[in-house]
């Protein structure tokens, strides 16, 4: 029924713009709109202290520091996302993506969903394993961890080629089922959001970790960011099982414990 409702809007969109255009200027768009709109609003309210309560860091980064991020952002984005968007058109027309209706069912969109998370998720944990061995983090993902104290835009600052390396595991699920652009534009919805949340800073009541216990989320990742080294743990992207499997979040753990047992002295007292 859902998908009945959506069908007039996205006939609207296929009769005004061709497949090259919304594939890459309306992905573009789509993104960018997401991005900083879900992005902006941590940066507010770390500089003006609301919800303070929650965040996960005391510290607070600089006016200038926030800036600079926003800054190399919109560098980033034209100069390297937008440009593989534009070239990677040809592999997805190829590999079966369309615009047409009738709009796939929502189970098959949250199951190709589904799998593009699981697969990224396998994908960028190794990937940014590779990140942190000595080499790599000085020269490439030390760009990232710039800041150790993230908030949500500073989940796609990066350097170029981690932009490009990281990059192919979002984009590896749907090149293989050839999803309905629809599809993908839900997945780049979701996931974007995914990793503003997961660099927020801040870890709310409602925060999906509290409720999804695979689910990472800003507590797990923050974690990674607080540790300048090459061997920080909690690699994964999405979820945290990959970590538990391979003992990469044995720190994070045992650091949660050591604030479980400090709560319940405090309470005891």
């Amino acid at each position: 029924m859902a998908m009945f409702l959506l069908e007039p809007c996205w006939m609207y969109l296929t009769t005004h713009f061709n497949d090259f255009q919304l594939a890459c200027l309306g992905s573009f768009i789509l993104h960018e709109s997401v991005f900083f709109l879900s992005g902006l609003p941590f940066i507010y309210l770390e500089r003006e202290g609301y919800l303070s309560k929650y965040k996960i860091q005391a510290k607070n980064n600089t006016p200038a520091a926030q800036e600079k991020c926003i800054t190399r952002l919109l560098l980033y984005h034209f100069g390297v996302n937008l440009p593989v968007m534009i070239f990677s058109y040809p592999v997805f027309k190829f590999m079966g993506m369309r615009t047409s209706l009738p709009l796939p069912s929502w189970k098959v969109v949250s199951a190709q969903i589904l799998f593009y998370f699981i697969l990224e998720d396998f994908i960028f944990y190794w990937g940014h394993r590779v990140l942190h061995t000595k080499w790599l983090y000085k020269h490439v993902h030390s760009v990232h961890h710039e800041y150790a104290t993230p908030f949500g835009l500073t989940s796609e600052y990066a350097h170029p080629a981690e932009i490009l390396f990281l990059g192919f595991a979002t984009i590896v699920g749907p090149a293989i089922t050839g999803p309905h652009l629809f599809t993908l534009w839900l997945w780049m919805v979701v996931r974007v959001l995914e990793t503003v949340e997961a660099h927020c800073g801040y870890h709310f009541p409602w925060s999906i970790s509290n409720f999804l216990p695979l689910y990472g989320g800003s507590d797990f990742h923050d974690y990674h960011h607080r540790l300048l080294y090459t061997k920080s743990g909690n690699y994964s992207s999405t979820f945290i099982y990959m970590d538990w499997i391979f003992g990469t979040d044995k720190g994070y753990r045992k650091l949660k414990e050591l604030k479980n047992g400090a709560e319940i002295a405090n309470k005891q007292m």
